[in-house]
C-alpha cells in the first residue's frame, strides 16, 4: 500500500524531502504546502536582487509547481496555509490564502520544515509602517526593491549585521544608495571573534556605509531611525534583519515537544515525538558535535542533509548524524569571509580549554600578482590539540580552505593531523606550505610551549603600558608606520645590536605578519633570552584592529600610520 505523505514548507528542507520521498518510492502519494506563492526559490540569493547581480527577481524562483508535477509528480500547493495538525484523525486543516477556503487533508507520514520567521520586535516604534520591511522570500524582496524604486529612495537604514543584513546593505550600497548598517552587538558577523570583525568593518567603512555599532533602534519615523543613544540616522526605507525565530506555532500547538531552544526537539533521525511526524530546516534544534548540546542553525546545507535523512529514515534507511559544526561563507565587497566551528565566544561559553593562531600567510605565491594576505584563526583544545575551530578571511579563497578545517573537525583531526595534511599545490592556487598547514605548525609551537605569543587585541595594552616593544623590519618599512613606542632592531642586525635588547623584562616582538619576528624570538632564544613573546598578526594585524575604532571613536592611534598590505 503506497504512503500519503504531507509536507508543510516547501523551499530548501521541505522541497528535498519531496524529491529524496519521489526518488525512493514512485507510488507515494506527495504533497507539499507552501503558504507564499513560491516553492523551491534561492533564498540565500535574495538580497542580490537588490544590485541587479540577480537582474529578475522571477529567476530566483527554482522550480514551479507545475514543473514538481510534470518533473517529479509531486502536488505542490502554494498560498496554502497549514493552520492546524490533528494528530489523532492524522490529517491536517489547511486553508487557501487566496480564496479563504479550509479544508483537511490527511496523511500517513507528516513532514514539517516551517522554517523562521524574521523577528520585527513590537518595542520599536514604528516597526508596523509601510516602509519597514523584511527579507525572507521573494515576496519580500520584490515589495522591498519596488518600494526603493517607485519612491526613489536614497537612503536605507539596515538593521542588523548578520548574513542577511550584511548582504543587503552591500547590494543596496552597490546599487547607489545610501546605507547605514545598525547592530546593537559591538562587532557584525558573529560567527567571527571580535578581532576578526575589524577587518569585515574597516570592509564596510571603506566600501561608503555608515557602520553603527554597540547601538540599537528605539523607533523608526518617516524618514529617519532613531537610536537608543538618541542619534538620528536618515532612512526612507528600513530593512529589518536582526535575526530569526523558529516558526513553531504548528508544533506546540499539536503537542510536540520543543527543545531547550525553543526549536522543535527531533531526535537523530529527525522524528519529532510524534512517530508520524518528522521536521527538519530551520525550525529544528540540533546537535552541535562540539560542544555536545542542542543548539540551532539556520543554513541551507544542513537543511537539505536532514530532509534527505528523514525521507530515508522513513523507508527504512539507515543514518548515522555527526551533529553540525556550523560552516558558512560570506562575501563584503571586495573581501571573502569563511568560519566554522566553534570561535572563542563559544568556548568562554562553554566553559572548554582552548587557545588559537593568528598567521598571516599569503593565499598563493608571492611572485603571482593576484597573491593577497589571508587572515587565518585557527583554535584548537587545549591540551589534546584537536582543531575546534577557525576563521578565514582574504581577497582569495577563503572557502577553500575553511573547507579543509571543516572535514578535520568533522573527522576528530589534531594539529598533528593537519601539519601532515597533504593539499594541492601550483603557484596559482597556494602555497607548497598552505595557509592550513602553516597554521598548524605555529599552533603545535604554542601547544608544546617552544614559544609564547600575545594576541593583537593586547597590543593597545602594551603601548600604554610602556611595554619594550622591538619591531624586526627593515628601516624603510619602518618608516612608513610603526607602533609609536617600537625599537627598529631589523632581523638583518638582530644579532648585532643584541645588546640592546634588555634580558631583565619582557620583550615583545614583531614584524608585518609575525614570520620574521618568530625568526627574531627564535634567534634570542638561543642567545640566552627566556623572556622574548611575539606579537601574533604584527603590524598588519594590528593596523587592521585597531583602524576602524581608532576612526569610529576618534580616539589617539597607537601607530605614526596604518599598513593594510
Amino acid at each position: 500500500m503506497s504512503k500519503k505523505v504531507l509536507i508543510v514548507g516547501g523551499v530548501a528542507g521541505g522541497a528535498s524531502v519531496a524529491a529524496r520521498i519521489r526518488r525512493l518510492d514512485g507510488q507515494a502519494e506527495v504533497i507539499m504546502f507552501e503558504k507564499g506563492p513560491n516553492v523551491s526559490f534561492s533564498n540565500c540569493s535574495l538580497p542580490y536582487h537588490l544590485s541587479g547581480i540577480v537582474e529578475n527577481a522571477d529567476s530566483l524562483v527554482l522550480m514551479d509547481p507545475e514543473q514538481f508535477r510534470n518533473q517529479y509528480d509531486i502536488e505542490a500547493r502554494v498560498n496554502s496555509e497549514v493552520l492546524k495538525i490533528n494528530r489523532e484523525e492524522k490529517n491536517v486543516l489547511i486553508r487557501n490564502v487566496e480564496s479563504g477556503e479550509e479544508y483537511t487533508e490527511s496523511y500517513d507520514k507528516l513532514f514539517l520544515s516551517p522554517g523562521a520567521n524574521a523577528i520585527t520586535p513590537r518595542s520599536i516604534e514604528g516597526i508596523t509602517s509601510r516602509h519597514v520591511f523584511t527579507v525572507r522570500n521573494v515576496v519580500d524582496i520584490r515589495k522591498l526593491q519596488s518600494y526603493l524604486l517607485e519612491n526613489k529612495v536614497e537612503n536605507v537604514a539596515v538593521v542588523g549585521g548578520g548574513f542577511i543584513g550584511v548582504e543587503v546593505a552591500e547590494n543596496l550600497k552597490m546599487a547607489g544608495r545610501n546605507v547605514s548598517l545598525i547592530e546593537a552587538l559591538d562587532q557584525i558577523m558573529a560567527p567571527f571573534d571580535y578581532d576578526m570583525a575589524q577587518i569585515l568593518h574597516k570592509e564596510m567603512m571603506d566600501n561608503g556605509i555608515d557602520l553603527i555599532l554597540s547601538d540599537g533602534v528605539k523607533a523608526i519615523h518617516d524618514s529617519e531611525v532613531e537610536l537608543s543613544s538618541g542619534d538620528r540616522v536618515k532612512a526612507e526605507a528600513v530593512v529589518m534583519a536582526i535575526g530569526v525565530s523558529p516558526e513553531t506555532s504548528l508544533a506546540r500547538e499539536a503537542g510536540l515537544e520543543i527543545g531547550v531552544t525553543g526549536a522543535i526537539k527531533v531526535d537523530h533521525n529527525y522524528l519529532t515525538n510524534d512517530p508520524d511526524i518528522y521536521a527538519v530546516g530551520d525550525a529544528i534544534e540540533v546537535f552541535h558535535k562540539l560542544t555536545g548540546k542542542p543548539t540551532r542553525l539556520a543554513l541551507a546545507g544542513p537543511a537539505q542533509r536532514q530532509a534527505r535523512a528523514a525521507a530515508d529514515h522513513m523507508y527504512g534507511i539507515p543514518h548515522n548524524s555527526n551533529g553540525v559544526i556550523g560552516s558558512s561563507v560570506v562575501r563584503i565587497f571586495e573581501i571573502n569571509a569563511a568560519s566554522t566551528g566553534l570561535n572563542e565566544k563559544n568556548l568562554k561559553a562553554a566553559g572548554m580549554s582552548y587557545d588559537f593562531v593568528y598567521v598571516i600567510p599569503g593565499d598563493m605565491v608571492g611572485l603571482m600578482p593576484e597573491s593577497q594576505p589571508m587572515h587565518f584563526k585557527l583554535i584548537y583544545e587545549v591540551p589534546t590539540g584537536k582543531i575546534i575551530g577557525a576563521q578565514a578571511i582574504g581577497k582569495g579563497n577563503v572557502d577553500k580552505r575553511i573547507d579543509v578545517i571543516a572535514t578535520m573537525i568533522t573527522m576528530g583531526g589534531t594539529l598533528e593531523d593537519l601539519k601532515e595534511l597533504e593539499l594541492c599545490y601550483a603557484p596559482p592556487f597556494g602555497t607548497a606550505k598552505d595557509v592550513v598547514n602553516f597554521a598548524a605548525l605555529v599552533g603545535l609551537n604554542i601547544l608544546y610551549g617552544r614559544y609564547r605569543q600575545v594576541p593583537v587585541t593586547r597590543v593597545r595594552a602594551l603601548v600604554e603600558e610602556g611595554a619594550f616593544i622591538v619591531d624586526v623590519r627593515e628601516p624603510h618599512e619602518y618608516s612608513r608606520g610603526h607602533l609609536k613606542s617600537a625599537l627598529n632592531i631589523p632581523l638583518s642586525q638582530i644579532r648585532d645590536r643584541i645588546d640592546e635588547i634588555p634580558k631583565d623584562q619582557t620583550v615583545y616582538l614583531h614584524c608585518r605578519s609575525s614570520q620574521r619576528s618568530y625568526n627574531a624570538l627564535l634567534a634570542l632564544q638561543n642567545a640566552g633570552y627566556d623572556n622574548v613573546v611575539n606579537i601574533s598578526g604584527s603590524y598588519l594585524g594590528i593596523s587592521l584592529y585597531e583602524y576602524f575604532n581608532d576612526v569610529k571613536l576618534g580616539r589617539e592611534k597607537i601607530v605614526t600610520a596604518y599598513n593594510f598590505r
